[in-house]
Protein backbone atom coordinates (compact mmCIF):
# COMPACT_ATOMS: atom_id res chain seq x y z
CA UNK A 1 0.00 0.00 0.00
CA UNK A 2 2.76 2.52 0.80
CA UNK A 3 4.51 1.86 -2.51
CA UNK A 4 1.21 2.37 -4.33
CA UNK A 5 0.45 5.51 -2.28
CA UNK A 6 -2.73 3.94 -0.92
CA UNK A 7 -2.20 3.96 2.82
CA UNK A 8 -5.56 5.46 3.82
CA UNK A 9 -8.13 2.76 4.67
CA UNK A 10 -11.82 3.37 5.23
CA UNK A 11 -14.69 0.97 5.77
CA UNK A 12 -18.01 2.05 4.32
CA UNK A 13 -21.46 0.80 5.23
CA UNK A 14 -23.80 1.05 2.25
CA UNK A 15 -27.58 0.96 2.39
CA UNK A 16 -29.46 0.51 -0.86
CA UNK A 17 -32.83 2.00 -1.86
CA UNK A 18 -33.77 -1.25 -3.60
CA UNK A 19 -32.63 -4.79 -2.76
CA UNK A 20 -34.31 -6.67 -5.59
CA UNK A 21 -32.11 -9.16 -7.42
CA UNK A 22 -31.79 -6.79 -10.37
CA UNK A 23 -30.68 -3.94 -8.08
CA UNK A 24 -28.14 -6.16 -6.31
CA UNK A 25 -26.72 -7.36 -9.65
CA UNK A 26 -26.42 -3.77 -10.88
CA UNK A 27 -24.65 -2.65 -7.69
CA UNK A 28 -22.33 -5.69 -7.70
CA UNK A 29 -21.34 -5.16 -11.33
CA UNK A 30 -20.52 -1.48 -10.89
CA UNK A 31 -18.67 -1.89 -7.57
CA UNK A 32 -16.21 -4.20 -9.35
CA UNK A 33 -15.28 -1.28 -11.64
CA UNK A 34 -14.05 1.01 -8.83
CA UNK A 35 -10.34 0.31 -8.27
CA UNK A 36 -10.24 1.99 -4.85
CA UNK A 37 -12.77 -0.55 -3.50
CA UNK A 38 -10.51 -3.34 -2.30
CA UNK A 39 -13.27 -5.51 -0.80
CA UNK A 40 -17.05 -5.63 -1.00
CA UNK A 41 -19.17 -7.84 1.25
CA UNK A 42 -22.95 -8.29 1.22
CA UNK A 43 -24.01 -8.24 4.85
CA UNK A 44 -26.76 -9.70 7.02
CA UNK A 45 -27.02 -6.53 9.08
CA UNK A 46 -28.83 -3.22 9.36
CA UNK A 47 -27.02 -2.19 6.15
CA UNK A 48 -26.56 -4.05 2.87
CA UNK A 49 -22.84 -3.90 2.00
CA UNK A 50 -19.52 -3.28 3.72
CA UNK A 51 -16.74 -1.89 1.53
CA UNK A 52 -13.02 -1.65 2.26
CA UNK A 53 -11.71 1.38 0.41
CA UNK A 54 -8.03 2.21 0.02
CA UNK A 55 -6.87 5.66 -1.12
CA UNK A 56 -3.87 7.99 -0.87
CA UNK A 57 -5.37 10.22 1.83
CA UNK A 58 -8.64 11.54 3.26
CA UNK A 59 -9.03 14.09 0.45
CA UNK A 60 -8.78 11.31 -2.15
CA UNK A 61 -11.24 9.22 -0.16
CA UNK A 62 -13.71 12.12 -0.06
CA UNK A 63 -13.56 12.35 -3.87
CA UNK A 64 -14.05 8.59 -4.28
CA UNK A 65 -17.00 8.66 -1.89
CA UNK A 66 -18.66 11.63 -3.56
CA UNK A 67 -17.95 10.79 -7.18
CA UNK A 68 -17.85 6.99 -7.33
CA UNK A 69 -19.40 5.25 -4.31
CA UNK A 70 -22.40 7.56 -3.91
CA UNK A 71 -23.02 7.24 -7.67
CA UNK A 72 -23.24 3.44 -7.60
CA UNK A 73 -26.68 2.08 -8.53
CA UNK A 74 -29.37 2.23 -5.83
CA UNK A 75 -27.17 3.74 -3.07
CA UNK A 76 -29.40 5.42 -0.48
CA UNK A 77 -26.96 6.07 2.36
CA UNK A 78 -23.34 5.52 3.39
CA UNK A 79 -21.47 5.64 6.70
CA UNK A 80 -17.68 5.80 6.84
CA UNK A 81 -15.28 4.43 9.45
CA UNK A 82 -11.63 5.43 9.03
CA UNK A 83 -8.95 2.98 10.16
CA UNK A 84 -6.32 4.64 12.35
CA UNK A 85 -3.94 1.67 12.34
CA UNK A 86 -3.93 -1.87 10.96
CA UNK A 87 -3.11 -4.24 13.78
CA UNK A 88 -3.40 -7.47 11.79
CA UNK A 89 -3.80 -8.11 8.06
CA UNK A 90 -3.14 -11.56 6.69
Amino acid sequence: PAALEREHVAFVEVRLKDTSEAALRAFNARVREVPEIEQCHMMAASFDYLLKVRTRDIAAYRRVLGERISALPHVAQTSTYVAMETVKDR
